[in-house]
């Protein structure tokens, strides 16, 4: 005979693991908010301990009452804006591993928060956040503040290079650096290694007409377009047959690197496709990892465009509802030139993204407020050395920061034999990462052989 209770059994099961949960979380909340109590009465009984003997009496008394739970406005945002953050990220990861689990590919399919987004002043919202952001946190709650947000986002603490009390806002926080020693760089000469700390999205090389990255199943966006019409990519005209493509000359031969420098016009309208060995990797920030952006190898930047576009978030979600996401988006490029040719990284912002930093152009500003509502004025670019090398960038030397998540997007050519269509030779480039790996700065994305 069946036991008749049994699914019973299991949804009281269910029931009682959900209820130890919630207490948990509750016990935790409430000995953080005791803490936080029991500093701040500490703080104010020194600082008024002398006034309320001599002259107060119930009057000091009083104000100790009423101002016993204020908290400066500036921080209550935050600690709300993080706690919103971090429901919304435990139910959007809930729903995407389930989709995986199941063997689901997500593709590119537009909703109406995605049209709801292009309605709202996404840059006026980021620059009153990055104002909360850099607002003084007091030198007592600045380790709760700081170990909550490692708590929701799993930034590793033990990693900051200074005492959580020195930090003394959250965008100082966000943008710091690390001990010495915790991203060491590959030494491998023959290696390009991950400019930041992130996620894999997106790699390969760019086949095809116009050079198409796909953003996600369903929907691609053009290399030329993210990087500008002007740039430095070495792009060949459609329909060349052999003996043109070997009239072009050696690869060493920078001759495109000084045509697009000299007449950057001469590239626009021309129906062309990417040359052979050219690779792409896209690298997504979560808001816990570290934000500073590092050099994936040596070579010597050229050239800096800044488009101030939009400030659409760039997580998972946004890329499958937002069309051409990261073309769309405010953006910094550098382009330059390594031992193998052309490079490119363009660090893309996002929603809260107050600023994307360079420390080699202190002076760069981005997220400017806009004069016009839907400006058209091509990127402000500016030339760091025409007749010269450019900027030296050694690998693994810091070269800017975001001041929270966002995207990088590298580009740039690598060895590759001329070997027939389908095979591989032992001197191509080779990633050595998969899609979805965590990766660090200084650890290697791919390899060649000499």
């Amino acid at each position: 005979m069946k036991p008749r209770f049994s699914h019973n059994a299991y949804f009281l099961a269910r029931y009682s693991h959900l209820r130890r949960f919630h207490h948990s979380h509750r016990r935790t909340f409430s000995s953080f908010l005791n803490n936080i109590r029991a500093n701040y009465y500490g703080t104010r009984a020194s600082s008024l301990g002398g006034s309320s003997g001599a002259g107060g009496g119930g009057g000091g008394t009083g104000d100790s009452k009423g101002n016993a739970f204020l908290l400066p406005g500036a921080t209550m945002a935050t600690i709300l804006m993080l706690g919103a953050l971090h429901a919304r990220r435990l139910y959007e990861d809930k729903k995407i591993e389930e989709k995986r689990e199941r063997g689901i590919e997500l593709e590119f399919h537009p909703d109406v928060k995605a049209s709801f987004l292009e309605i709202l002043p996404l840059r006026s919202i980021s620059r009153a956040w990055g104002s909360i952001m850099s607002k003084e946190i007091p030198v007592w709650m600045r380790p709760y503040a700081y170990k909550a947000w490692a708590r929701a986002f799993h930034s590793n603490l033990e990693e900051a290079a200074l005492p959580l009390k020195e930090y003394a806002s959250l965008q100082d926080f966000f943008v710091r650096s690390l001990k010495e020693g915790c991203r060491p760089i590959d030494p491998d000469p023959c290696c390009l290694v991950s400019p930041v700390d992130g996620t894999i999205l997106r790699f390969g090389e760019l086949k095809g007409s116009r050079g198409m990255i796909e953003q996600v199943k369903g929907h691609s966006y053009s290399v030329p377009a993210l990087l500008g019409n002007n740039s430095l990519l070495p792009m060949e005209p459609e329909g060349k047959d052999e003996s043109q493509e070997e009239a072009v000359g050696d690869k060493s031969d920078k001759s495109w690197l000084r045509v697009s420098l000299a007449s950057p016009k001469l590239r626009e309208n021309i129906s062309a496709s990417p040359m052979k060995g050219l690779y792409y990797c896209v690298i997504y920030l979560r808001p816990g990892d570290y934000h500073r952006i590092h050099s994936p190898v040596d070579w010597n930047a050229m050239v800096r465009r800044h488009f101030a576009g939009r400030l659409f978030p760039v997580n998972e979600r946004a890329t499958r509802t937002i069309r051409n996401l990261y073309v769309e988006n405010e953006r910094v490029v550098l382009e330059g030139i390594w031992k193998e040719g052309f490079m490119a990284l363009a660090a893309v912002g996002a929603t809260n993204i107050g600023s994307i930093e360079l420390f080699i152009e202190p002076e760069l500003r981005t997220n400017k407020p806009k004069k016009k509502l839907f400006p058209t004025e091509p990127p402000e670019e500016r030339v760091y050395d025409l007749e010269g090398l450019g900027l030296k960038l050694e690998k693994g030397k810091e070269v800017g920061v975001f001041n929270m998540g966002s995207t990088v997007v590298l580009v740039f050519q690598a060895p590759t034999a001329n070997s027939p269509e389908g095979s591989s030779s032992s001197s191509d480039y080779r990633f050595c990462v998969k899609q979805g790996d965590r990766v660090r700065v200084g650890q290697a994305l791919g390899r060649w052989d000499e």
